[in-house]
């Protein structure tokens, strides 16, 4: 077995990403040789003792990152810049700093004040993920396959930055660097954008008489099924994302919204050409990702 890639690792915050990195960890023994795990609550460091992914467990996130090589934020967003001032000036000298988050230019602003110098920073964005949270959601297959995207600073460390790359390799992912600008627009549309849609048409539905309610409810067909997946996600996590990356995902709309209306008047107009179009070109966007396996 290959030698971990660090001593030992402090994940602060355990829902689905943070516990799928520690499940990965503990079965593989070559991502960390310890790993402790911070969260808010007493109740869900319990859960964690009884599913033994972790070697430690420590309410207070000052002493959780003491003595650790990897601090890896996996709360919601929102929380980032005070979880940062906690562990600020308890963090090792050499360790690496990174984190999960779905966005990344607040994930800077809001972190790169508190970290000391000798610490190295390296943002990063695993892009995988299911509509389920807390510790019991993760698992050891959740990165296979699945894109994990650096937004290091210039001038971050790079051999920092090559063993979060490798701390991902060894979870399953491809890794590959991006600028944290460029993330926060791409992320917009592949995802931000996507969620905020789901969540306005679940609750459009929800806000319909009780009698036509009952029926969206009982015959929902797969496309409505399949916004209520997405709609099923964590809301405090997607309230701080939508706030964190508000001009991104607000000007992603705008686009849409544009479109949505030419979409509308083709269907007014009885456009069929145009309709049809729109329709390839949804068709081919979903072949392209069965094709990257990435569907």
């Amino acid at each position: 077995m290959a030698e971990p890639v660090f001593k030992r690792l402090a994940l602060l915050g355990i829902g689905l990403i943070g516990s799928s990195v520690a499940r990965i960890a503990k079965a593989q023994g070559d991502i960390a040789a310890e790993i402790v795990v911070n969260a808010r609550t007493q109740k869900t460091l319990d859960r964690v003792v009884e599913l033994g992914f972790a070697d430690r467990v420590e309410p207070d996130p000052a002493k959780a990152v003491e003595g650790a090589d990897c601090v890896m934020l996996c709360a919601p967003v929102g929380a980032f810049a005070a979880l940062a001032e906690a562990i600020g000036p308890h963090l090792a000298h050499g360790a690496v700093l990174t984190d999960v988050g779905s966005t990344k230019q607040s994930v800077i602003r809001d972190v790169g004040p508190f970290v000391p110098s000798g610490v190295h920073f390296v943002p990063a964005h695993p892009l995988a993920g299911t509509e389920h949270s807390g510790p019991d959601s993760g698992f050891t297959t959740l990165f296979q396959g699945r894109w994990t995207l650096l937004t290091p600073p210039p001038g971050t460390d790079e051999a920092a930055i090559e063993k979060v790359a490798e701390l991902w390799r060894r979870c399953g992912s491809m890794v590959e660097r991006m600028e944290p600008g460029h993330h926060d627009r791409v992320l917009a549309i592949v995802s931000h954008l996507p969620h905020f849609l789901a969540f306005t048409i679940c609750g459009t539905a929800d806000d319909l008489a009780e009698e036509t309610r009952r029926e969206v409810t009982n015959f929902a067909a797969s496309g409505f099924r399949d916004f209520t997946r997405i709609a099923a996600s964590d809301p405090v996590m997607w309230r701080d994302i939508f706030l964190n990356n508000r001009e991104a995902l607000l000007e992603m709309l705008a686009r849409f919204m544009e479109d949505a209306q030419a979409m509308a008047r083709a269907i007014r107009w009885g456009d069929a050409a145009y309709i049809e179009d729109k329709v390839e070109r949804g068709r081919k966007i979903r072949r392209s990702l069965i094709e990257l396996k990435q569907a």
